[in-house]
């Protein structure tokens, strides 16, 4: 099975985009859905900075615009 990490970073952040679009519930479950480990993103929605203690009481909507950045690999 391919995980988030193995996908490359604009693939990435655009599956994030469609799922957030399909997904209407909280960013804790959507994360998981993506198969990312919320200890190692961070999440921007309509342009702040989600607090990472929040990610579980923080629910998505409609138009809701989501970045998730991961820290990259290799050098």
């Amino acid at each position: 099975t391919a995980s988030a990490n193995d996908v490359p970073q604009d693939e990435a952040v655009e599956a994030v985009a469609r799922a957030a679009r399909e997904h209407y519930g909280r960013l804790v479950a959507l994360l998981a859905e993506l198969g990312l480990d919320t200890r190692k993103v961070a999440v921007e929605r309509n342009e702040e900075i989600v607090p990472r203690s929040t990610y579980a009481a923080t629910a998505l909507g409609e138009g809701d615009a989501l970045e998730v950045v991961a820290p990259m690999q290799g050098g």
